[in-house]
């Protein structure tokens, strides 16, 4: 009985050993076949950071993620760390591998997928001779050096194992091949998508990836057929199986697509995403039990996927951060263990290295820049087109570990053409910038040309209409859409008299008398560029998704009911390059003020506190005077950088319509108040200016309170004096327009300036416009003298707010100049001496972005939307 006890005693020992884990003094780091789940999760989280924080320090050399992951993977492996002792036994044991190598060929087949997804056979419709030409040359004299460049490696390198002829078809290939996703994500980072010579680029690209890839199958197929006739077999299957895919099986996946609404909607269902996965598996097993890599399978797939709709991107964005994140970098990262860089240990082996890139890139450089020469490109454009399709990265090693596991090379060779990829990837961004910089570019707008000199360096446009007509409305986000369909409906009055219908007898149709708008607005729609492959696609279509965009759609439908004209256009862009994207908008459009809408914030302390009362009102500073915990982008300290930056870099008029909850109708009769203090200034006289263009609207009433300082106000520091003009001034927070004081005779020129407008719409006059007369009708206009003009301004602004009808403050609008700029009253000391009064730790970016009076305001808890003024730079 004693043994039998000592035996279930330990055999429940053991199981509470497994059962406990680390607890009961399990090592988690050890390899378990049966349960390798908890080493993946260590050697995932390993991968994962080191190509995150890679990836960081490279891409402020704009480098694309490719040149992080596989730096990654030669540092997690035999060159750097693996010569800690214990360490590849440890995190990377050799029994582990195969579960690693499992994972990044199933992110590999679905990663292939997104690339074909990337092709739009479309684009080669575009330019197709300069296409066809440069693609052609990139092909046939690369594959050719290529092939030469073979025989010596052969020689020195390759075992006679090997097939020499097999061998030169794989270098060959490995030459000539571009890699087209990387190539997409440099024109997109870039902004050369929209420059001919990113057309180009993109259409050479797509041939010379499709055919780089029928080259790679067919070297695949040799190296794996046991005879010739076997191989014969392998690619008379592969090319059926083509055609089965890209003709009978892609009508049948549309045709699915369209019964079950998908393509409608341009977003897949669960059933489609289920039908799609399967078929991308099938494709691939298809194509691994025939004799050619599964990744093949995964590509061919992608081709079925139609782009009408948004549908391709739609699918992209529901795999790529599963794919990009975690499946590639395990792939990179064995290819990094793979690849000894102390194999290359004489100067015979550096030498063979620094042939193949020269030989690798002087093919494609040289070829291509100058078929792009012959058709017509200046020297510039054509280095950058030879510069971009000498691109290697992504592709490029998925063909050297294709030909390592095929045994076709070997681990020195391997770690040879690796580095020739990293270099050449490396090289591609700066030598594009070298030959293209911005001002030499030629940028496609419409049937227009423009280059990056024009949009750098105009000026603002001028008009000589009294009203401001053209205007640019930046929607970067759907919550943007209420303030701008707000202020948007204020911008001319509409046709008094009705519209009845007029018979022409000649032309024998009825023409409505309804007077057309004089009104254009631009729609700038701006999307931010991400590391994802959806982002790249945006860029790539922006052309169609702008009519399908549901932003535009409804700002356009917006538009037409309001009787004013609507265009749009989309910008993928950085959010760093938001500013400049504008700013070339406002150019290429000829827009006299850009207009701004800041979606509402998060709902203020104050606010829910007296919700009962002041239903609505928001505050999008709430998280800058620390009212709330619940903030977002709107309402961070990011977002009025970006402002900042668009009041700095913008050549004309911009508007900051603050949105704070204010409910009007579109187009109907429902009053609006605006109330608009005057200091004085160029910004003051734009607000003043534009309030009585926004008052030919019968609907629209205004209040105008000219407040000046009734004794000497005190000189704030020491502001050495700017001239006039000085815009841009860099803090470490973000750039800001600072202007200084300005001199004696500026500042009478000012006061002048001032005085000649408050008379012409304060005063009576002998004669008017009639539109004006009727607008300035409806405005009340008064002056106060004040020791203190901000406190002042936030009394009169609360008292319009009370005294009106229950309803007031939802259709309240103080409009104000910014004042960064040859402002008449400094107002900074008072602003401070108010928020400490109010207990606020004012934050400066509030003054720095509204302006001192859109700050009090702000601060203040005025129950109105604020729309902030600034004029245009004098030039």
């Amino acid at each position: 009985m004693g043994e039998l006890t000592n035996h279930v005693i330990h055999l429940f020992s053991r199981a509470a050993s497994e059962q406990g884990g680390v607890i009961s003094g399990d090592n988690p780091t050890q390899y378990n076949s049966s349960d390798p789940i908890r080493l993946w999760i260590i050697q995932l989280v390993i991968i994962v950071g080191m190509t995150q924080i890679l990836a960081v320090i490279l891409s402020r050399i704009r480098q694309p993620r490719v040149i992080a992951e596989v730096i990654g993977g030669v540092i997690l492996g035999p060159t750097i760390m693996g010569r800690i002792p214990g360490f590849r036994q440890t995190i990377f044991p050799t029994e582990s591998i195969p579960m690693l190598t499992l994972t990044a060929n199933i992110g590999l087949v679905l990663f292939l997928f997104l690339v074909a997804l990337e092709i739009d056979t479309r684009l080669l419709k575009r330019n197709i001779v300069a296409s066809a030409t440069v693609s052609l040359a990139g092909l046939i004299i690369p594959l050719g050096l290529g092939a030469a460049l073979g025989v010596g490696v052969y020689n020195e390198f390759i075992s006679k194992e090997v097939n020499f002829g097999y061998f030169l078809l794989f270098v060959a290939v490995a030459v000539g091949i571009t890699a087209f996703p990387v190539l997409c994500r440099i024109l997109t980072e870039l902004k050369l998508l929209d420059t001919e010579v990113g057309l180009v680029t993109l259409s050479a690209g797509i041939g010379n990836d499709v055919v780089g890839w029928i080259l790679l199958a067919l070297t695949v197929a040799l190296v794996n057929a046991s005879s010739g006739l076997t191989a014969l077999y392998v690619l008379l299957a592969s090319a059926g199986y083509t055609v089965f895919l890209l003709y009978p099986g892609r009508w049948a996946f549309r045709w699915l697509a369209k019964r079950t609404g998908s393509l409608e909607q341009g977003s897949p269902t669960p059933f489609m995403m289920t039908i799609t996965l399967l078929v991308v598996f099938i494709s691939a097993f298809f194509t691994d039990i025939i004799g050619v890599h599964a990744i093949f399978g995964g590509f061919l797939a992608g081709l079925l996927i139609p782009h009408d709709n948004g549908f391709a991107i739609s699918f992209v964005e529901k795999l790529e951060d599963l794919v990009t994140i975690i499946f590639l970098p395990i792939y990179f990262t064995l290819s990094g263990l793979k690849t000894d860089l102390s194999l290359l240990d004489d100067g015979k082996t550096w030498g063979y290295v620094v042939l193949i890139c020269l030989v690798a890139f002087t093919s494609k450089f040289v070829a291509c820049s100058l078929a792009a020469h012959f058709n017509g490109y200046n020297w510039r454009e054509s280095g950058a087109i030879g510069s971009l399709m000498s691109c290697k990265g992504l592709v490029e090693l998925i063909v050297l570990n294709i030909g390592l596991q095929a045994n076709i090379l070997t681990p020195r060779a391997f770690s040879m053409f690796v580095v020739h990829a990293l270099v050449l990837t490396f090289m591609t961004t700066p030598l594009v910038l070298l030959f293209y910089p911005s001002k030499y570019r030629i940028h496609l707008r419409g049937e227009k040309k423009v280059t990056g000199d024009e949009i750098t360096h105009s000026q603002k446009p001028s008009s000589d209409d009294e009203n401001i007509t053209r205007f640019a409305i930046v929607l970067d986000k759907i919550e943007a859409l209420p303030a701008a369909m707000t202020l948007s409906q204020l911008l001319e009055s509409p046709p008094t008299t009705p519209s009845i219908p007029n018979y022409d007898e000649k032309a024998s149709v009825a023409t409505s008398s309804q007077p057309q708008s004089t009104i254009t607005i631009e729609v700038l729609r701006l999307m931010e560029l991400t590391n994802r492959t959806s982002a790249v696609l945006r860029s790539q279509e922006a052309e169609t998704l702008i009519f399908n965009d549901p932003v535009v759609s409804v700002f356009r439908t917006f538009g037409q009911l309001n009787n004013f004209h609507v265009s749009a256009n989309l910008s993928v862009v950085n959010f760093a390059e938001f500013p400049e994207a504008i700013a070339n908008h406002v150019t290429a459009t000829e827009s006299q003020m850009v207009i701004i809408p800041w979606a509402r914030g998060a709902t203020s302390v104050l606010d829910e506190a007296n919700a009962g009362q002041q239903v609505g009102a928001r505050n999008p500073f709430d998280g800058v005077f620390h009212k709330t915990t619940v903030q977002d982008q709107t309402s961070s300290i990011v977002y009025s950088e970006f402002i900042r930056n668009v009041f700095a870099k913008s050549p004309s008029d911009i508007a900051l319509f603050v949105d704070r909850g204010i409910i009007t109708a579109p187009a109907g009769p429902s009053p609006q108040h605006i109330f608009l203090p005057f200091l004085g200034g160029p910004d003051d006289r734009l607000a003043l200016t534009f309030l009585v263009q926004l008052c030919r609207r019968p609907s629209v009433s205004a209040t105008v309170v000219r407040v000046t300082r009734d004794e000497e106000a005190s000189v704030e520091g020491s502001v050495p004096a700017l001239p006039i003009g000085t815009l841009l001034h860099s803090s470490m927070a973000a750039a800001d327009t600072v202007y200084g004081h300005q001199s004696t005779q500026t500042r009478m020129n000012s006061d002048t300036a001032d005085n000649l407008l408050w008379d012409q719409v304060a005063l009576p006059a002998i004669s008017r416009p009639a539109g004006v007369t009727a607008a300035l009708s409806r405005i009340t206009f008064r002056t106060e003298s004040t020791p203190a003009p901000l406190r002042r301004i936030t009394e009169l602004a609360k008292a319009e707010v009370s005294s009106s009808s229950p309803q007031s403050e939802k259709t309240l609008i103080v409009l104000a100049g910014r004042s960064r700029r040859l402002a008449a009253e400094a107002l900074g000391g008072e602003l401070h001496a108010l928020t400490t009064e109010l207990g606020l730790a004012l934050s400066s970016s509030v003054p720095k972005t509204l302006g001192d009076v859109g700050a009090a305001l702000v601060a203040t808890n005025v129950k109105a939307s604020l729309l902030v003024l600034q004029a245009a730079p004098s030039l």
